[in-house]
């Protein structure tokens, strides 16, 4: 497994260009990660993984305008991004027609989130694409918040750039597909939070 840096943000792009498995530190846990855009990078992912097919994998975005490339975002969705993103927050949207359904196992939804580290925005909008990145662990086991972990978890993978995760603790999940936001995976950001600047 090739170790990265994060300053060799050119080099782990050019990774993700080239089609590779690479786990990098997330502003919540550790995540795995392809380049969004090749079916059989996603599949490569999910084999890694051991994930299974009837949960689709997150997409990460570096703005609101890349996000609704890929999805519809309403005027709520806009409020909560103006004040929880870039953050530990993941959002359930109806996704566009120019996603592949193959993407989100058939379903009309898909999940998305821009996180908080100036490594991985940067990483996006080199790379050019968003990238879909899932934590960086066989299938229930134990989360990753050490590049530690993802060795003894991933030790397969084509490469890891070595850095720290700040909450230790994985994204709260909304539905905003609804009228009311539903919280799907309680995590940093509570529903009372959200719902105070709806």
């Amino acid at each position: 497994m090739k170790q990265y840096t994060l300053s060799q943000v050119t080099e782990v792009a050019l990774a993700f260009k080239n089609h590779e498995i690479i786990a990098i530190p997330t502003d919540t846990v550790y995540g795995v990660g392809v380049k969004y855009g090749d079916i059989n990078d996603l599949d490569a992912l999910k084999h890694a993984k051991n994930r299974p097919e009837t949960k689709p994998i997150p997409m990460m975005v570096c703005s609101v305008e890349q996000m609704e490339e890929v999805a519809f975002v309403n005027e709520n969705v806009k409020k909560i991004a103006q004040a929880f993103l870039p953050g530990a927050l993941t959002l359930v949207l109806k996704k566009k027609e120019c996603v592949d359904d193959i993407y989100t196992n058939g379903m009309d939804t898909i999940a998305i989130r821009i996180p908080d580290v100036d490594f991985i925005l940067s990483l996006i909008k080199e790379i050019g694409s968003p990238i879909l990145v899932s934590s960086a662990n066989q299938s229930g086991q134990k989360t990753a918040v050490t590049y530690e972990d993802v060795f003894e978890q991933l030790p397969n993978i084509d490469g890891i750039v070595i850095g720290k995760c700040d909450a230790g603790q994985a994204s709260t999940i909304i539905d905003c597909t609804k009228e009311n936001v539903v919280v799907l995976r309680p995590g940093p950001i509570s529903l009372e939070q959200i719902q105070s600047v709806l």
